[in-house]
C-alpha cells in the first residue's frame, strides 16, 4: 500500500513505498530469506579502460552470479590502444583491502592477477598463508595485450619463490610460461613439457593457455593431479582484451559453486570464447573489449 504524507502549508505527498515501514519489514524479511550467493575475491590492478583488470573481473562474477569483491594493486591509466602511467598502492593498503574482505566475507575463492612488483607478491603470499582452505587462480599477468610492461624483473623470481605453491590453478599464456621458465615454446610438445614444469614448481593444476600459437584452432592445457586435459576451440578473428582476466575469474566464479575444476575451467573457456564473439571495439585501437553480459554456460 503506498502512503501519503501530510506536510504543513503543503498539498499532500505520495510517500515513495521504500519510505513505509512496512515496506521496509518485507524487503527485509526477503533479503534474510535469499541465501547469499558464494563471495569471490579478485586482486589485480585497476583498468580505466574498463576492458581488463578489476573491472573484467567483477563483471565476469556477476555474470556467474557470485558477489564480487575486490583488492586494487595498482591504478592504471590505460586503454585499448596504450598504457600511459601505473601507480602501485601502499602494501599497508593492499593488505588492508584483503583483511577488510576476509573479515567480513566467507570468500569462496581467490582470482589473482596483475601484481605489479615482488612486494605486492609477497604481501599478498603473507595474507593468504592464513586463509589456505580458500582455493586460488593465478594469472601470473605481467605485460598487457597492448604490449606495456605491467610488472618488473624480479616479478617471476617472486612468484616462484612466494605464491605458485599456494595457487590450486595456475593459468598463464605462452609469453607468461616462457618468462617463468625462462625457455621458448613453439608447439603442443612443447606445451606439454611446460605446464609439466610449471606444476613441478609446486601449483596444484597448470592451465597453459596455447591461443600464442599459430593455427585456426586453439588448444589450452589443463594439467591437474588426474594428467592433461585439452580444451579446442576454434580461433576468432582479431586481437581480444582482458581475456585472460575473464577466463581465471570465470574459473574462480566456477570454483565458488564447487564445480570439478575441469568442470569449471571448460566452463570458463566457453564463456570467454562467446563474450569474445560477442564482443566490440568501443575505443580508437584494434582491441575488441569483451561482452561480458554474454549467458553463462550451465553446469553439467
Amino acid at each position: 500500500m503506498i502512503g501519503r504524507v501530510e506536510t504543513a502549508g503543503r498539498s499532500p505527498v505520495t510517500a515513495p513505498p521504500s519510505l513505509l515501514p512496512e515496506h521496509n519489514m518485507t524487503i527485509s524479511a526477503s533479503r534474510r530469506a535469499r541465501r547469499a550467493p558464494p563471495a569471490v575475491l579478485t586482486i589485480a590492478g585497476s583498468d580505466s579502460g574498463g576492458g581488463a583488470g578489476i573491472q573484467a573481473d567483477l563483471k565476469t562474477f556477476a555474470a556467474f552470479g557470485t558477489h564480487g569483491l575486490c583488492a586494487i594493486t595498482a591504478v592504471t591509466a590505460q586503454n585499448t590502444r596504450t598504457v600511459s602511467a601505473i601507480q602501485q598502492v601502499s602494501m599497508a593498503l593492499l593488505r588492508g583491502q584483503i583483511d577488510a574482505v576476509f573479515d567480513d566475507f566467507a570468500v569462496a575463492a581467490v582470482k589473482i592477477g596483475m601484481l605489479g612488483s615482488a612486494n605486492a607478491v609477497r604481501t599478498v603470499a603473507q595474507t593468504l598463508k592464513q586463509r589456505p582452505e580458500v582455493p586460488v587462480v593465478l594469472d601470473p599477468v605481467m605485460v598487457a595485450t597492448s604490449g606495456a610492461a605491467l610488472a618488473g624483473s624480479t616479478m617471476s623470481a617472486a612468484l616462484q619463490r612466494h605464491l605458485l605453491d599456494r595457487a590450486d590453478l595456475l593459468t598463464p599464456n605462452l609469453p607468461e610460461a616462457e618468462r617463468l621458465l625462462g625457455t621458448a615454446i613453439v608447439d603442443r610438445r612443447g606445451m606439454r613439457a611446460a605446464a609439466r614444469a610449471l606444476r613441478a614448481q609446486g601449483c596444484r593444476a597448470v592451465l597453459l593457455k596455447g591461443g600464442h600459437l599459430p593455427g585456426r584452432r586453439i588448444g589450452d592445457l589443463l594439467l591437474d593431479e588426474h594428467g592433461e586435459s585439452w580444451f579446442e576451440h576454434a580461433r576468432l578473428p582479431g586481437e581480444g582484451h582482458g581475456t585472460g582476466c575473464t577466463l581465471a575469474a570465470a574459473v574462480a566464479a566456477g570454483l565458488a559453486w564447487k564445480r570439478p575444476l575441469g568442470e569449471a575451467v571448460g566452463g570458463a573457456i566457453d564463456y570467454v570464447h562467446r563474450a569474445f564473439a560477442a564482443g566490440c571495439r568501443p575505443g580508437r585501437g584494434a582491441l575488441v573489449v569483451l561482452d561480458h553480459t554474454v549467458q553463462v554456460p550451465p553446469a553439467d
